[in-house]
């Protein structure tokens, strides 16, 4: 059984094609630059062979015909027929309070993430448009949402209700949603495989550390917390967005340093963060090396977010009264031993204790907690498009 993961940006596109019976990847690849001159097609096999494809995509209608010709094809392609895609799950930032699950595609389904576009203005459209492109060139072929929101909806209403007006909740849906729910699910479901638990029985914190950064706090299988809020903005310091701030400071921006709303917003979310704290980039890379060299700048700026993900840790280890086990996954989570090191620095008092020679170990599933550790922590690798599939499958079996 085979499904199509795709996953739209504003001008980008990567899709995944697995085969379900042994969750082995056919192929995978990403178009950038839809809609933008100098369009690139980077296409991998399963064998890791990659071919660059040079053609300028005017839409992503355009884009996924052209990956569904590459699936085809005599020479890169994996399959002999269209109808071999037994389905196509559709990555989508935001479902909204509707929708607590993944779920079948129909006309009802896209006029509601229509009507999610003003939570998500920068997500959602690209989403759809995928999902519009699909089901016009693949109409036999089954669509399912997977949400980033869908994970979060088990939240208490203490957890994601903010204090403000109430009517701004009712009349408005302002009210925290979370994100990266995809991925948070994946790596606490592989922890309970990895340790034989059920994952019923644990308290859980999974730290999603990449460029866009995110905590979440997991009891009893479920979210019961998460860092991102209203928009993937709020949270711990990121690579461009800030994270929690003061709010007025968006509108002493505007009043004050003459910003425009725009301008505010750009600010926020493209250039603050690490970014902004130290002038030099947003690659956790480059800050490692120029804190090394002696960059002030650079050593306040991680600093800042090893702060902000502690703080989270310790808040969200109080409010499901312990933690069993820590996770961190995403690209920094997954390959920086710097960054474990230095967001449980003083965990000790929670019984964290990492082995040193464990955390060194990067691309693979392990456990970097000491024998001693009271609390279990494992680095392990996320596979969101793995999840959407399984998702787009226990979605049609339940239809």
């Amino acid at each position: 059984m085979k499904i199509l993961v795709i996953n739209c940006g504003s001008s980008s596109l990567k899709y995944k094609l697995i085969e379900m019976n042994d969750d082995k990847v056919l192929c995978q690849g990403l178009v950038e630059r839809i809609g933008i001159e100098n369009s690139l097609l980077v296409h991998k096999n399963l064998f890791q062979e990659k071919y660059s494809i040079k053609e300028n995509f005017s839409n992503h209608k355009d884009a996924i015909d052209k990956v569904l010709k590459i699936l085809l094809d005599e020479k890169l392609g994996v399959i002999s027929n269209i109808n071999e895609i037994y389905a196509v799950g559709h990555r989508v930032v935001h479902g909204g309070e509707k929708y607590s699950n993944s779920v079948l595609i129909d006309d009802e389904v896209i006029r509601y993430l229509e009507e999610c576009i003003k939570l998500a203005p920068i997500h959602n459209p690209p989403n759809i448009i995928g999902i519009k492109a699909c089901r016009e060139l693949m109409q036999d072929t089954p669509m399912i949402a997977v949400f980033d929101t869908a994970f979060h909806q088990s939240m208490p209403d203490i957890a994601y209700i903010y204090p403000i007006e109430y009517s701004l909740y009712e009349e408005h849906g302002i009210r925290k949603y979370g994100f990266h729910g995809t991925s948070h699910k994946y790596v606490s479901q592989k922890l309970g495989e990895v340790l034989d638990r059920d994952i019923e029985d644990m308290k859980i914190i999974s730290c999603h550390l990449g460029n866009g950064a995110s905590i979440c706090a997991i009891k009893e299988g479920k979210s019961i917390d998460t860092s991102m809020g209203f928009t993937p903005l709020a949270g711990i310091a990121m690579g461009t967005r800030s994270g929690n701030i003061d709010p007025s400071i968006y509108t002493f921006l505007i009043e004050e340093c003459g910003y425009t709303v725009e301008e505010t917003n750009e600010s926020l979310n493209k250039k603050s963060g690490v970014l902004g704290i130290s002038g030099i980039s947003s690659d956790f890379r480059d800050l490692e090396k120029a804190a090394l060299e002696g960059n002030k700048r650079a050593k306040l700026a991680l600093d800042i977010f090893y702060y902000r993900i502690r703080g989270q840790i310790a808040a969200y280890a109080a409010h499901m009264g312990g933690v069993d086990a820590i996770i961190f996954t995403a690209g920094i989570g997954e390959n920086s031993s710097i960054t474990r090191k230095a967001c449980l620095k003083g965990m000790e008092f929670l019984g964290v204790k990492i082995d040193e020679e464990l955390n060194n170990i990067r691309g693979e599933i392990v456990e970097i907690s000491g024998d001693t550790s009271k609390v279990k922590v494992f680095v392990i690798p996320t596979n969101e498009e793995l999840m959407i599939a399984k998702e787009t499958i226990e979605v049609l079996n339940c239809s």
